[in-house]
């Protein structure tokens, strides 16, 4: 059976939002995994999110003592086959898949965050990157955004860039 991820990052809440947008909730109830990567800001946006199911996350640079002493750096999970790793910062965008080949040789699929800018691409060595953007800070992009896909048999699938 498949199991149904939500992606999302850099919530800034309270800077940026005061709550979670009403679909991002929508989407964790449905969701079998909440994956975040980085820059909550509140930990009650941690606290939120545990209410409504699993959440696997990492801290990012805007995140205080408190969410550092309850999330590391990079998670790493093995979700139905897949051999996912979660973070918030990869640097620059040139060379990124290179990169992240090297620092992350035994992952499958790369959750990060930090820019505010959607991204999906494939390594040379076959990783998949995905940055979900952000529900709540749009910065320079046209929309809000999360994403959501599908982990099954270790393979992932019908991965959907969701505007807000």
């Amino acid at each position: 059976m498949a199991t149904r991820l939500l992606l999302i990052s850099d919530t800034h809440i309270p800077g940026r939002a005061r709550r979670l947008p009403d679909a991002v909730l929508r989407e964790a109830d449905a969701a079998d995994l909440v994956i975040h990567a980085g820059d909550w800001v509140a930990a009650s946006v941690l606290d939120e999110l545990e209410q409504h199911g699993d959440v696997l996350g990492v801290y990012g640079n805007n995140d205080g003592a408190d969410l550092r002493s309850r999330l590391p750096e990079v998670a790493h999970r093995v979700i139905d086959g897949v051999r996912l790793s979660v973070v918030h910062e990869t640097g620059q965008r040139a060379r990124r898949e290179v990169r992240m080949d090297a620092a992350f040789p035994d992952t499958d699929v790369l959750v990060f965050g930090h820019s505010h800018i959607p991204w999906e691409s494939v390594s040379p060595r076959g990783m998949r990157l995905l940055n979900p953007g952000s529900p709540t800070d749009r910065r320079r992009q046209p929309a809000h955004t999360m994403m959501t896909a599908l982990a099954d048999d270790g393979g992932l699938s019908d991965v959907r860039l969701i505007e807000l």
